[in-house]
């Protein structure tokens, strides 16, 4: 596999030399980046090119790396007081104008050549994250424009209908984005005096959830296992 992997590496390096950069992935998977203002010019030649020929985006998401490489969870072990809780008091906490927050990732897959490739790009500007649309290279991106729009707030310039997909249409914020609080911002329910659907601020009361706590049980002892209980 790491063969024709290698060798379809050799054949985008060779049509997008300058404008992609190889990232890491598993041994049968490619991936690589580019930078925004060379984003259509890329996804041209990975569907034109006769030695290419990605003609379908399987699919398109965005990415939030706000929190990207930070952990609050001991888990690698437990004790008696179980794993750590949550919400651990942090002195790095990460700057959400950082550049580079956002991006964008696109499967694609050659009909052709029975191929796969993973392509990613980074939104410029972090307080207003815009990459063109793909609409024109591949139709099919639409929804999946509309849907990172909807769930992240990136804008995608050239979009021929960039609305909300999933979310109601009162709602306020990016569900998907790190920042965003877990209990929403504002809360539906139905007010019998108006007869009507009202929104209104949440009610949920935060809280920390602490997961369950693990201990060693002698009945899962591989010494013990299939050995006669004497009566």
């Amino acid at each position: 596999m790491s063969e024709l992997i290698e060798a379809l590496a050799a054949k985008v390096d060779a049509q997008l030399h300058g404008q992609v950069r190889r990232v890491a992935a598993l041994a049968s998977e490619l991936s690589y980046e580019t930078d925004a203002p060379a984003l259509l010019s890329v996804c041209r030649t990975l569907r034109d090119a006769a030695e290419l020929r990605f003609e379908m985006l399987m699919d398109l998401s965005g990415l939030d790396y706000l929190h990207y490489g930070r952990d609050e969870w001991q888990t690698d072990s437990a004790t008696r007081s179980g794993f750590s809780r949550g919400r651990v008091a942090r002195t790095d906490v990460p700057d959400p104008d950082e550049a580079g927050r956002f991006a964008v990732v696109y499967n694609l897959l050659s009909i052709t050549h029975n191929q796969r490739l993973r392509l990613k790009v980074k939104c410029p500007d972090t307080a207003e994250p815009v990459v063109d649309s793909v609409v024109d290279v591949w139709a099919g991106a639409n929804w999946f424009e509309r849907e990172a729009f909807d769930l992240y707030g990136i804008l995608f310039r050239g979009h021929p209908d960039l609305r909300r997909l999933l979310t109601d249409y009162g709602f306020i914020g990016h569900p998907f984005r790190k920042d965003f609080p877990l209990i929403g911002n504002v809360e539906v329910r139905y007010d019998p005096d108006k007869k009507r659907v009202v929104y209104q601020p949440v009610t949920i009361v935060p809280r920390v959830l602490v997961p369950k706590v693990i201990r060693h049980d002698h009945r899962y002892d591989p010494a013990l296992k299939d050995t006669q209980v004497p009566r």
